[in-house]
């Protein structure tokens, strides 16, 4: 520790300063001056409602400088304040500009336009795995898609909880397939973050997912989380959930009975290991719990279950081999399925209901104070990123032009305050960026 900090001084004093003197700063400076551009509706191209969400609409869209797709998340201010749900939005912004990892949905843009708050997200064009289950595949995945599955949530979860980040809210229509059919964890509406390792009580989530603890009102804290992974991966191997028939006509408090006092039923299409990793992550008291039994950090969670023999050992008779995790981290691993470019993963638009008028409500200023805390523009790691994805930092990051340095990069201009101040000049690479909107 005492080297680092040497080091880190030595380089603080001389070489800073004269990195400060160099093209290279300059050049840094002007890619920052980009990225804190304001973001408005006039950023995006709007296309296709993809669906909705609990304050409005979900549709694609297109950043017009970079080309880069995302779906962009409309929460309406007016139904935002009818249910008095400022803070709950707010903190899933939050959360979400918090994130950044390939196993849970990211955010790249937040802003606001006259009507709506707007969250610009990761696209997922593969659909969600409720789409998949019931639509695609009814009576289940085979076992080796279900470990694929179930593995990159584990590696999802153990980033939030590593963020000290419960979820609470684990089940099929929140987990997306990209393109490719790697999978992310969706909507963290309901996400709460901890301070240290505090317990906390609330009763949320959706009916027939909710662990026993938060049924009875007690204090949880990060192992909901694997209850929810182990109702997860009983559907996706049985095709119906634990606790509950899909549509079936029943009462919540019904279903609630059910969690607290009835033991879940295994069939023949569950092997040993799935069967063994669903009764772990489903026990009922938390301190036995799968994923719960470490004593340590919070994402030390993950690791017991990793040690499962659903995810370490192989099973020729299903098809299922042991999870290299360095590789599924690294992104290197292909998934069991991949979904056909040409389909779409979703309800047809004319299917997807509309929402009604929202009336009685007015805006005044004490909401715009909160649109402000809102609006923020671009995430810096999404949007640099996106920069090195679509190419616009190998095609705009040019230094030199016949061997001599870009105009905006020569010390006459950067160092003359007149010409610092004039953005054609300073700025000039820049010029390329604006004319990809066309």
């Amino acid at each position: 520790m005492q080297l680092i900090g040497r080091v880190r001084s030595f380089l603080a004093d001389c070489p800073f300063r004269e990195f400060l003197e160099t093209q290279y700063f300059h050049r840094y400076l002007q890619w920052k001056w980009l990225e804190k551009r304001p973001v408005d509706k006039h950023t995006f191209r709007l296309y296709r409602v993809l669906g909705k969400g609990g304050f409005g609409e979900v549709c694609a869209c297109q950043v017009r400088a970079s080309g880069k797709m995302y779906a962009l998340k409309k929460l309406e201010k007016k139904r935002v304040k009818k249910r008095h749900a400022e803070i709950l939005s707010l903190n899933e912004k939050q959360i979400l500009q918090k994130i950044n990892s390939p196993f849970v949905v990211s955010l790249a843009y937040a802003y606001e336009t006259k009507d709506a708050l707007c969250l610009v997200l990761t696209l997922m064009n593969g659909g969600d795995l409720k789409f998949h289950l019931y639509n695609l595949m009814p009576g289940g995945f085979e076992e080796k898609r279900v470990q694929f599955y179930a593995a990159e949530i584990t590696l999802g979860l153990q980033h939030l909880h590593k963020e000290r980040i419960i979820y609470r809210d684990l089940k099929p229509e929140n987990i997306l397939l990209d393109d490719y059919g790697h999978v992310r964890i969706s909507d963290l509406g309901l996400a709460v973050e901890l301070r240290d390792n505090e317990c906390i009580k609330g009763r949320v989530g959706t009916v027939g997912y909710m662990a026993p603890e938060i049924i009875k009102n007690e204090r949880y804290s990060y192992g909901v989380d694997w209850w929810g992974l182990g109702c997860l991966i009983y559907e996706m191997i049985e095709g119906k959930a634990p606790f509950r028939q899909r549509k079936e006509k029943v009462k919540r408090e019904e279903v609630e009975r059910r969690i607290r006092d009835d033991q879940e039923k295994y069939s023949n299409k569950f092997s040993e290991s799935a069967r063994t990793v669903c009764r772990g992550l489903l026990h009922k008291e938390p301190g036995f719990r799968l994923g719960c039994r470490s004593v340590g950090k919070p994402e030390a969670g993950a690791e017991e279950l990793k040690r499962h023999a659903f995810f370490s050992q192989g099973d020729s008779s299903v098809g299922r081999e042991p999870v290299p995790w360095k590789k599924m981290e690294a992104g290197k691993l292909t998934p069991p399925f991949c979904p056909d470019p040409r389909a779409v993963y979703a309800k047809d638009v004319l299917d997807i209901e509309q929402f009604s008028t929202v009336k009685g409500v007015r805006l005044d200023a004490t909401d715009s104070r909160f649109y402000g805390k809102f609006s923020t523009g671009c995430v810096s790691i999404p949007w640099q990123n996106e920069m090195i994805e679509t190419e616009c930092f190998q095609e705009l990051n040019v230094m030199e032009v016949n061997g001599e340095l870009t105009s905006d990069l020569r010390n006459d201009s950067f160092r003359n305050e007149n010409t610092r101040n004039e953005t054609n000049d300073t700025f000039g690479f820049l010029k390329r960026l604006f004319r990809r909107k066309n």
